[in-house]
Formats: structure tokens, C-alpha cells, sequence
């Protein structure tokens, strides 16, 4: 499992920096770059009126990845030891990114 450290604090499933999911998914088939890269589990938590009162955060959780050309990347799953997601004040998906993604 992967450690994934999120600053996209308004995302629904963010609680302190982690991710509440066991898994998430990084979109980007086609990535060149990081900017190329989404976090595709993303939901925007709108007005900040959800509280995760019920979910644990993750401190380690399976990362699928479509970003098939990074070189964590094996059989469309994260093999990094760190990932970070980016994009703090983010709306959609695609206002956020794996700032870890290397291309090959």
C-alpha cells in the first residue's frame, strides 16, 4: 500500500491531509507531466458541510493509476512508496493532480 498525503482539503473524503477512502484512483492516460494527472476520486465537499464524523483517514490505501506513463506505475497500480495530491481549493477532479507522477 501506498502512503498518500492529500492537501486538497476541500475534497469530501479529506480529513487531516488523509484520505478516508481505502483506495483511490489517479487518472491521466495520457500524462506527460503532473499537471496531466487527476485525482479521479475526488467529490467536492461544497460549503465545507460535511464532517467526516464516521470514516477513518487512511494512512496507506491502494492507489489504481491510469497514468500509464509514470514509473510508479505497474499494471495500472501505484507502486510508490509516497504519493502527494494537489490542488487545494479544488472544484473538480481535474483541479487536482499526483504531484508524484514521473514520466518513464
Amino acid at each position: 500500500m501506498t502512503k498518500l498525503d492529500c492537501n486538497v482539503k476541500n475534497c469530501l473524503h479529506n480529513s487531516d491531509n488523509r484520505c478516508c477512502k481505502q483506495a483511490i484512483i489517479v487518472d491521466g492516460s495520457k500524462a506527460k507531466d503532473c499537471c496531466d494527472t487527476c485525482c479521479g476520486s475526488f467529490d467536492e465537499n461544497k460549503d465545507g458541510a460535511f464532517h467526516n464524523l464516521f470514516k477513518t483517514p487512511e494512512s496507506r490505501l491502494e492507489v489504481d493509476c491510469e497514468a500509464v506513463n509514470c514509473v510508479y506505475n505497474r499494471d495500472r497500480h501505484c507502486e510508490a512508496d509516497h504519493i502527494g495530491i494537489a490542488g487545494d481549493g479544488a472544484s473538480d477532479a481535474s483541479h487536482t493532480e499526483c504531484a508524484t507522477f514521473q514520466m518513464r
